[in-house]
């Protein structure tokens, strides 16, 4: 939630008077140190055009790797097909 410095500086006054000035600013440093550290938390989570490049280069070489995976078990099947049919 994003407050105006004149909405925070009302705020500040209001709860200073209740609270007291040392609790409000404990608090507002208590809202401001959660604010950031969800921030920061958010950031950590968010891919990098270098993780999304990283992740597609991984992704075709894996596909790679299938197709020579799967060529090579056509052919061994292939074989074993022509071994029992030949006898």
């Amino acid at each position: 939630m994003y407050l105006e410095a004149k909405e925070t500086a009302r705020l500040y006054k209001l709860l200073s008077d209740k609270l007291g000035n040392d609790t409000t600013e404990a608090m507002f440093k208590y809202i401001d140190n959660k604010t950031e550290r969800a921030v920061e938390a958010t950031i950590k989570t968010l891919a990098t055009k270098e993780d999304i490049s990283t992740v597609r280069k991984e992704i075709a070489d894996s596909v790679k790797w299938m197709f020579i995976f799967w060529i090579g078990q056509v052919g061994a099947t292939m074989a074993i097909i022509l071994l029992f049919v030949k006898k």
